[in-house]
């Protein structure tokens, strides 16, 4: 590694980290101010709920960080433009291709460290939070339907009416059938704990059987139960979407693909996440024509202005494909690299612009 590289690396990164923990103090404010509001309910009082908040932290890290990556790479290139080192740089021979490149190479760095954030410590720590606050306030999760949590598993439906903060499951209403689709059994459980190996405990048993038009009542204090279902697919109950994590969203995809169940909704959630590290190098590149500048250029604000519009626009042309997708059934993945491809070919347009002035009509200058 060249020296150069090595001092816009420093740079670069100081000011990213500079950003992302501006924007972390501004997103942990937000959510204090929303729990406050929550402060006396149950056992939660002030200092579960900043602890709630710092352990919510993690996950908004992955989510901002291609913004923080955009503002911290402008932040420090403009720096470097109007104090002259950068006019020095380039007069000495970095030319704008060698210079997105040694962006990009940090760009990669920075997206490594953030995919590994964000696959293995944001899930956890965003896990840890929902328990905390659960167990504080209620000792269940909330409801998706008055009647509870429905899920298909096979030739059975399972009716869930509450779960745990441990993934216990509470009052367990199992509707099998047969390759008919005809009623066989139904198991009445006052609740199911985890045996490990796809299996579960159910307690206080209840099971009604179907043989034609006769039926039979079993009682049981104990029976095991086998399921696909295992706490990480139900944790999908308790967490949202975009912030399970890349092994549990696909595991979960192949759930509902196995019952015939739309997954659309976690096709994008994985897509995006696993794009997000791309978004950060592409955000960074995005940077570099509204950094360089001249002294005399005049207008740094008014540009950094500009750049900080587009990766905003960004995330909210990330979402509007969300949406229209879910709408329009579109392919996921597709739908996913569009927002991202599009910002790499505005980038990769304005550093052609700014390599090649003379060439391209229009200069930005």
């Amino acid at each position: 590694m060249t020296l150069l590289f090595r001092y816009l690396a420093k740079e670069i990164v100081l000011a990213t980290l500079l950003v992302l923990t501006a924007l972390l103090a501004l997103f942990a404010l937000f959510d204090l101010i929303r729990e406050l509001g929550e402060m006396g309910k149950g056992s939660y009082n002030l200092g579960q709920i900043l602890t709630y908040v710092v352990l919510s932290l993690p996950s908004h890290v992955y989510v901002i960080s291609p913004v923080a990556a955009l503002i911290g790479t402008m932040f420090a290139l403009s720096r470097l433009s109007i104090q002259s080192e950068l006019t020095v740089m380039r007069t000495s021979g970095l030319s704008i291709s060698r210079l997105a490149a040694f962006t990009a190479l940090v760009g990669l760095g920075l997206a490594a460290v953030i995919f590994v954030f964000g696959e293995f410590v944001a899930p956890v720590s965003e896990e840890a939070a929902k328990r905390l606050r659960l167990q504080a306030t209620s000792s269940v999760v909330a409801q998706e339907f008055r009647s509870g949590f429905w899920v298909k598993d096979d030739l059975s439906f399972i009716n869930i009416q509450n779960v745990t903060p441990e993934t216990t499951l509470i009052n367990l209403r199992i509707y099998e059938f047969d390759r008919s689709y005809r009623l066989t059994s139904i198991s009445l459980a006052k609740e199911a704990r985890y045996s490990g190996q796809s299996r579960w405990t159910l307690v206080d048993v209840e099971k009604t059987s179907f043989d034609g038009a006769r039926a039979s009542v079993q009682k049981l204090p104990m029976a095991s139960w086998n399921s696909v279902l295992t706490p990480d697919i139900l944790s999908s109950l308790k967490v949202q979407p975009e912030q399970m994590s890349i092994g549990n969203l696909f595991a979960y995809i192949e759930h509902l693909r196995e019952n015939r169940q739309k997954s659309t909704r976690y096709e994008l959630a994985l897509w995006f996440k696993a794009l997000r590290p791309l978004a950060v190098v592409v955000m960074m590149l995005l940077a570099i024509p509204f950094a360089i500048q001249s002294r005399q250029s005049g207008g740094v604000g008014g540009r950094l202005a500009l750049g900080m519009m587009i990766g905003i626009g960004f995330h909210f042309l990330s979402q509007l494909f969300s949406h229209l997708t879910l709408l329009n059934d579109w392919p996921a993945m597709l739908s996913a690299f569009i927002p991202t491809l599009a910002m790499l070919a505005v980038a990769g347009a304005m550093l052609a612009w700014k390599e090649y002035p003379g060439r391209v009509p229009g200069r930005f200058a």
